[in-house]
């Protein structure tokens, strides 16, 4: 048998000829992304998370580790690192890194309960003692709040955990408040759900809501429709707004939040652009291409959501042109076209408007841009062209920014090959320039 031979060519789903890459890169490019489980366009969620969990074994323990983390505090990702710390469990040579790396990436007390049941996925058993230990840790983070409010009825309920992996408090209050856990009498959490479910007005409960500053940045989003259904005051409502953190709301939540109340879009964009706070400008020329092709378009990038991976580009593209010294800007389907610099919600509504939503021919969007010339190209797309794609101008910084998790891909070697879809990538971008 020949070993001393050629890999064999592997190509996207449309047919470009791919670039092999090591295990670390095709963990990246199918976590970053992912919401787990989630069909995407050309794959299946299960595929998707099966080749997860293969790959895991092929990357030291460290890196996969590292990328767990990242997933949930770069990428804000939820269950796609519990997922890959459950698959750490697995392994003899990455479980020593299990208690730590959990006790990091739960940030939220229902992740808790949500990691036994992913746990128990395929039949329940003990959990190991670095999964207990990791739990421990974690479960010592939440305030009788934290714990009121995702204290469910679940299959795994909060104190199934607290019993499984015998947490010992840090203090005698925290002794007695996971009594409270245990019998039941935990104070009830002045959250929306709990205000609105005790049939209370709907428009006082949000604007006392709302005052209080007891609604959290996605919550917020979420509820903006409901809040104009209830005739919640205008005033209250883009104050509450404007004092958000947005540091756990992924770009393209706020398009979400727009849709369904677009009158309000001149005071969600600023919220949008406040990430930017502090970031430099990106120097030069920049040309920013968009990926219009039907696949961006045509599937969700979960069963409840209505945003697809484009609105997810489209996001990115807002805040890059915003920190834009200059910038031409492309959209490309099976033809490329310029589109004029806007900024803001205006630019997301230039780029559909001329996105073709037909084949995927990246090459000839990046030669759109090249007939402008640039010191830099950046291209948000989800790497599944008909085309190869060629080294960038000579001379110039180049990115790949892949927004979907599918196993090959385009834009490697003099590309700098980024994963992910918030506003993270702008630091990778800044690192790599420095």
């Amino acid at each position: 048998m020949k070993v001393n031979t050629a890999p064999a060519s592997i190509y996207t789903h449309e047919g470009a000829k791919a670039q092999h890459i090591n295990a670390e890169q095709q963990l990246r490019r199918s976590v970053m992304s992912c919401l787990l489980w989630e069909k995407q366009f050309y794959e299946d969620g299960e595929e998707i998370a099966e080749r997860v969990a293969r790959t895991i074994p092929l990357v030291h323990a460290t890196t996969v580790a590292e990328i767990a983390i990242e997933a949930r505090e770069k990428m804000k990702l939820r269950h796609m690192p519990l997922f890959i710390v459950r698959e750490m469990a697995r392994l003899k040579t990455h479980k020593y890194l299990v208690a730590k790396t959990l006790e990091r990436i739960i940030q939220r007390a229902d992740e808790l309960s949500e990691f036994v049941a992913l746990y128990w996925k395929d039949g329940r058993q003990p959990l190991s003692a670095q999964v207990k230990k990791g739990l421990a840790a974690a479960f010592r983070k939440f305030n009788e709040y934290a714990l009121a409010k995702y204290n469910r009825d679940g299959i795994v309920k909060l104190k199934d955990v607290l019993f499984l992996c015998h947490a010992k408090p840090k203090d005698k209050e925290q002794e007695e408040l996971w009594k409270r856990l245990i019998a039941g009498k935990l104070a009830t959490p002045d959250t929306w759900e709990v205000a609105l479910s005790a049939g209370k007005n709907k428009k006082e409960t949000w604007e006392r809501l709302i005052t209080e500053n007891k609604l959290g940045g996605l919550a917020f989003l979420r509820n903006l429709r409901n809040m104009k259904i209830a005739g919640v005051s205008e005033d209250i409502v883009f104050s509450g707004l404007s004092r958000i953190k947005t540091e756990k709301i992924l770009p393209f939540q706020f398009i979400a939040a727009a849709k369904h109340v677009p009158q309000w879009e001149a005071q969600i964009e600023p919220v949008m652009l406040k990430c930017l706070e502090g970031k430099p400008k990106l120097q030069g020329k920049t040309a920013l291409v968009v990926d219009g092709s039907g696949s961006m378009f045509e599937a969700p990038i979960s069963k409840k959501s209505k945003i697809d991976r484009f609105e997810a580009a489209a996001a990115l593209a807002i805040l890059i042109r915003e920190i834009c010294e200059q910038c031409t800007i492309v959209i490309f389907s099976e033809n490329a076209f310029l589109i004029p610099p806007l900024r803001g919600f205006a630019l997301r509504d230039a780029l559909k408007s001329q996105a073709e939503q037909g084949g995927t021919y990246t090459q000839n969007g990046i030669l759109k841009a090249a007939e402008e010339g640039y010191d830099r190209i950046i291209v948000l797309t989800d790497e599944q062209s008909h085309q190869p794609v060629y080294n960038p101008l000579a001379g110039t910084k180049a990115y790949m920014v892949n927004v979907a998790s599918y196993q090959n891909g385009i834009g490697y070697g003099e590309w700098t090959h980024i994963d992910g879809w918030s506003e993270s990538i702008l630091d990778y971008i800044e690192r790599a320039e420095q």
